[in-house]
């Protein structure tokens, strides 16, 4: 992705680096809440809305060193994410505005193992995620390493599609959709929830591939660009995930969408590059 020498973010901030965790469902809960959901197929994304929603996670005061680059590649990261994340502002504010409405910027904040959040306190263990409270996404520094160790997906757009998706979740609460699936929960079996869950990650993948239709328009995009947005897609598939965890795949309990998935409504968000054609509630592939 060409991306150097263009617009950064003004939205990026530094979380934390280690520090002391803090108890309560903010602290040591909330990491356990969110390792067993891991653990369990459950999409942290869930845990997070239920907690927010019922008032039950607040943040965690602890003592922490601001995170710093530590080299050459972390702060280049720190870059390249910085020029992505201003790039989706200048998509979704061109979309909103399409549409009569205000796009309100989301905050990056960067951390190295553990940093404070408005939904409580966060491990580099639970990946990358957006937290609804204080409309921030939060990364550490080492999931790019993850990326390629684990989800075999190499090179800087697989990481764009990243932070492209989460900004998706963002652009979710913005139009309500969120606050719309943490409402349907208690009316809705596990099964017949999970399915929700998965329409809601995969239109995710769909305002990333918009994010990724408005940079190739603008030129950005560079030779196997998208088909690294494609393998990051097929690499966090649920599919895949219970594969390597050693165990069979089973769509019952699916809650971000398969590998296939994943990458189809990349593409397709890459193809149409609107809203109007990322309606994953009435697919009826995925009722």
């Amino acid at each position: 992705m060409k991306w150097k020498g263009r617009r950064s973010s003004d939205n990026v901030n530094r979380g934390g680096s280690g520090g002391r965790i803090a108890g309560g469902i903010g602290g040591v809960g909330l990491i356990i809440m969110l390792l067993l959901a891991y653990i369990s197929g459950q999409n942290p994304l869930e845990v997070l809305m239920d907690n927010v929603g019922s008032g039950g996670l607040t943040p965690q005061t602890t003592q922490q060193e601001e995170y710093v680059a530590r080299n050459e590649e972390e702060r280049e990261l720190e870059e390249f994410l910085s020029v992505v994340l201003a790039d989706t502002e200048d998509v979704w504010h061109d979309i909103f505005k399409q549409h009569g409405a205000e796009y309100r910027e989301p905050k990056l904040t960067l951390y190295q193992n553990s940093t404070n959040t408005g939904c409580g306190f966060a491990s580099a263990n639970m990946g990358p995620f957006y937290c609804s409270a204080d409309e921030t996404i939060y990364i550490d520094v080492s999931f790019a390493k993850q990326l390629r160790s684990t989800f075999a997906a190499e090179g800087d757009f697989a990481f764009a599609y990243v932070l492209a998706h989460e900004v998706g979740h963002h652009v979710q609460k913005l139009i309500g959709t969120l606050q719309e699936v943490q409402s349907l929960k208690g009316q809705l079996s596990k099964t017949e929830f999970n399915k929700v869950m998965v329409m809601l990650e995969l239109q995710a993948d769909y305002y990333s591939g918009v994010f990724a239709h408005y940079v190739k328009n603008k030129g950005y995009l560079e030779a196997g660009d998208v088909e690294e947005g494609m393998a990051a897609a097929s690499g966090v598939g649920d599919d895949r995930i219970q594969e390597m965890q050693g165990g069979r795949a089973n769509p019952d309990t699916f809650q971000h969408g398969t590998s296939k998935q994943r990458q189809e409504w990349f593409v397709r968000g890459l193809e149409y590059g609107d809203l109007e054609h990322g309606n994953t509630f009435n697919s009826k592939e995925l009722q």
